[in-house]
């Protein structure tokens, strides 16, 4: 049914069939029903048509916007395979300059670091594509495979602590989540120098969920990094999708240990995707 065709019906509706009563009840029913009984009829005419078609129009509207979300989730999830897409571009291309670079000066240890990272990012990338929120299984679940491969493909340990039911988001805000995460992570493989990660995901007194990734890197040192590098970029795009779910995001120092990034999510009722 058109917007326009639902539009005339729900305008004409009403009036025909209330008003056909009262028509028919005032020419031919004046000798069968009484004033009164007749404005009980019309009340209780006028309290069911408004029952049913209340009912039906809600659930056209909420079937309508279940459609409009499931297309906004879609929507997230392939601009989040195009940013994606887009990153392992720009890192291959550089990764193979540099290649290109030590195989002429004849640096062949070089070299093998530049293709084992390319190996490393050709897996991880593959792997994110494979792990995006429109797939089976929960956020928990499927945060728990993305994490396990990234240990096995880093080397580097992994603590984890993620109550299932922390969080109650919608597919497209665990777009978001996830590339926190995963950025947040990549930054730890790159450049903390670190050997172990935590993270855990639970809900504060205010029944906000809370992220908390941390790692026993190098510290805030790696923070002082040129404008334009790759880590600076990662942290501006932690703070895009921290902004994007309406959460605080916060990284610091941990006494005696590396960096810890801390994300706090809105208050249950006022999220902003």
């Amino acid at each position: 049914m058109s917007l326009r065709t639902l539009k005339l019906f729900t305008i004409m509706l009403p009036p025909v069939l209330i008003g056909g009563f009262e028509y028919i009840r005032h020419d031919f029913l004046l000798g069968v029903l009484s004033m009164e009984t007749g404005n009980l009829y019309i009340t209780l005419l006028t309290l069911l048509l408004s029952y049913l078609f209340a009912t039906w129009m809600f659930r056209r509207i909420g079937r309508t916007n279940e459609r409009l979300a499931a297309e906004e989730a879609k929507r997230a999830v392939y601009e989040e395979r195009e940013r994606l897409a887009q990153e392992l571009h720009d890192n291959i291309a550089q990764i193979l300059f540099f290649l290109n670079v030590q195989l002429r000066k004849g640096q062949i240890d070089e070299a093998r670091s530049a293709v084992s990272e390319l190996d490393h990012q050709l897996r991880q990338a593959i792997f994110n594509l494979r792990t995006v929120p429109e797939e089976g299984g929960g956020f928990a679940a499927r945060l728990e495979t993305w994490l396990e491969e990234w240990s096995a493909i880093s080397g580097i340990a992994v603590e984890r602590s993620v109550e299932p039911h922390a969080i109650q988001l919608t597919p497209a805000a665990e777009v978001h989540l996830f590339s926190v995460i995963r950025e947040a992570f990549t930054n730890i493989r790159k450049h903390s120098l670190a050997d172990h990660a935590a993270i855990t995901l639970d809900q504060d007194a205010q029944q906000r969920w809370r992220l908390r990734i941390s790692d026993n890197g190098i510290g805030m040192e790696a923070l002082k990094i040129p404008e334009h590098s790759r880590k600076q970029y990662g942290l501006a795009m932690i703070r895009k999708h921290a902004q994007a779910l309406g959460a605080q995001v916060t990284l610091h120092q941990v006494p005696d240990e590396g960096v810890e990034l801390l994300l706090i999510g809105p208050e249950p009722g006022k999220e902003t995707i």
